[in-house]
């Protein structure tokens, strides 16, 4: 049951992070430029996010959905902290329109605990 509410959770915060950049339209390739994003992957994660949020919420193949999030999250995480080391702060756009605050400590805060939700999921699971 717990392993279930936190793919679950998990699941939603990709789904919600996806349909929000899909929502966003042609501003999210360009919000993804200003972070160092190429633009050929900039427009593949939101149907990735969406798949592997989807696959979450459903229950299939834990934990390795699972194991993708949170190598997604750390790509994620480490693309922020790049930024910020170099004294850049484009807007996050990691939520899409929710999301144009320039990033800061907070957002690499807000994906700590998605990676710690990741490793709870996956050590629920195993």
């Amino acid at each position: 049951m717990i392993a279930t509410l936190l793919s679950v959770a998990l699941g939603l915060v990709f789904v919600v992070a996806g349909g929000s950049k899909v929502a966003a339209g042609p501003r999210w390739p360009a919000q993804a430029a200003g972070l160092g994003v190429p633009r050929h992957v900039a427009v593949a994660v939101p149907w990735f996010e969406l798949a592997v949020g989807a696959l979450l919420v459903a229950g299939l193949a834990r934990p390795w959905i699972a194991v993708i999030a949170l190598a997604s999250l750390l790509a994620f995480t480490a693309v922020l902290g790049w930024q910020l080391a170099h004294g850049r702060r484009p807007p996050c756009a990691c939520f899409g329109a929710w999301s144009a605050s320039p990033i800061g400590p907070v957002h690499l805060i807000r994906n700590t605990a998605f990676v710690a939700l990741a490793v709870a999921a996956i050590v629920a699971t195993t």
